[in-house]
């Protein structure tokens, strides 16, 4: 993987032993490392894969041959390292995950110590000192020290539980996907006095229950756990628990888009998104007042703007939010809090999301390598300028991302994840919708 690029839109990530490997891991914590001065404290988590503790063992010693300190936080959900970060002040942090990939995947992600993630200009001069073998180790006596912390768990679910206000009584069905939030996610929905029915909450790193990624396919026992149970809510997180989805009291998986939009109403003001989000994100934040600024897929490029326009509140339609007045690092188990104590508070979570304008929105992805990724993306702009002659704006700030005279818009992007080109495209009518998709799919096979 050296010779190749290492990180994508969310860290490092691939196929372990193929891609992913000890002797990877060994050389990012050394380039890390040498990056912080060959000094500091660095906390590092994992998720419940289950290549976790030999990837953990070798970043752990190249830190360590580094001269850094590293602060062992354990199986942990990804945002408790971009708090404990900030808590601890250390100066980076480590989460070992693939998020919502399958259990073959493991990856890698490093935060800042505000709790936001690595930015694309700090993993380019990673990958500088990784691919040159900048680094350096230490002299006997500078080796860095390993610590433990378990107390930093109970001080980021006391800080969870005091932020929202359920009432008493309110039923919710969490699914975890055997992740990393299996542990934590209920007992702080307990702690906030919710009645907590699990699924899949036992860590497993073989994801028995389901694939960790959080999408109707996959949530189809939590989909009928709710309405078994008549729970008010339904609650399902990816693999390393940063995302969050929902399920209504009909037992009907949440539009994300949806979702996303009635929850930013709650913040007002300036809201951040990404280019993959749809219309009803605008018209709900104009409803309030508020206004909507969109920028590339990541979490960590919705942060940088958060962080530049001093926004309320930020999140991509995946269910990846970003909550800036508790921390930088995204955290589906705060989401799934706040929407429980909306739902507890206003009402059916059913007739909140009648309220949102909903449009036929389709999401389609091509499964192509990494070269033919590039490949096609290089003409993009071009090959869709010819297909439609009724182009408004054309956006290039993450793929190609087309409006068009009727309102209707497409987003052509590469995955930064996984081998795939993603299809995003949303319509007030659905026949122009498929007409768009039918278009786009075209266009990609034709030059694949």
């Amino acid at each position: 993987m050296a010779d190749k690029k290492l990180f994508g839109t969310s860290g490092i990530r691939g196929l372990v032993k193929e891609e992913v490997t000890a002797e990877l891991a060994l050389k990012v914590g050394k380039s890390l490392a040498y990056y912080l001065g060959n000094s500091g404290d660095v906390v590092l988590g994992y998720d419940t894969r289950t290549s976790n503790e030999m990837l953990d063992q070798a970043i752990c010693a190249g830190l360590l041959e580094g001269g850094v300190n590293v602060i062992k936080i354990g199986m942990v959900p990804t945002p408790l390292v971009g708090y404990a970060c900030e808590k601890l002040d250390a100066d980076a942090g480590i989460m070992l995950t693939a998020s919502h990939n399958p259990s073959p995947y493991n990856g890698i992600k490093i935060w800042n110590r505000n709790g936001m993630a690595y930015t694309s200009i700090q993993e380019e001069e990673i990958e500088r000192i990784y691919n040159n073998c900048e680094y350096i180790s230490v002299e006997w006596d500078k080796i860095g020290q390993l610590k433990y912390n378990e107390e930093i768990k109970g001080q980021y679910i006391d800080d969870l539980v005091n932020l929202v206000d359920i009432k008493e009584g309110f039923k919710v069905v969490i699914d975890c996907a055997s992740g990393a939030g299996s542990e934590i996610s209920p007992l702080v929905f307990r702690k906030a006095g919710c009645e907590v029915t699990t699924l899949n909450s036992q860590p497993d790193g073989f994801f028995p229950g389901r694939n960790p990624e959080p999408n109707a396919d996959n949530l189809q026992d939590l989909m009928k756990t709710v309405v078994a149970v008549g729970a008010d809510l339904g609650i399902a997180h990816d693999g390393d628990a940063d995302r969050m989805i929902t399920v209504d009291e009909k037992g009907n998986i949440s539009p994300f888009d949806s979702l996303l939009a009635l929850i930013s109403k709650q913040f007002g003001g300036v809201v951040v998104t990404t280019v993959d989000a749809g219309i009803c994100m605008d018209e709900a934040l104009e409803s309030v007042g508020g206004s909507v600024l969109r920028t590339k897929v990541g979490d960590v490029n919705v942060a940088e703007v958060i962080i530049e326009e001093e926004a309320t509140f930020g999140g991509e339609p995946s269910g990846t939010w970003l909550h800036p007045d508790f921390c930088m690092c995204p955290d589906g188990i705060l989401s799934g809090l706040r929407m429980a104590e909306l739902v507890s508070k206003e009402g059916k979570l059913s007739e909140l999301l009648e309220e949102i304008p909903s449009y036929p929105n389709i999401r389609e992805k091509v499964t192509c390598s990494k070269e033919a990724k590039i490949a096609i993306m290089e003409n993009m702009e071009e090959l869709l300028s010819e297909a439609f002659d009724d182009i408004k704006e054309i956006n290039g700030i993450d793929g190609v991302r087309i409006t068009f005279d009727d309102g209707s818009w497409v987003l052509v992007r590469p995955s930064g994840t996984e081998d795939y080109v993603r299809i995003t495209l949303e319509s007030k009518d659905s026949e122009r919708a498929e007409f768009i998709r039918d278009v786009c799919l075209r266009i990609i096979n034709e030059n694949l």
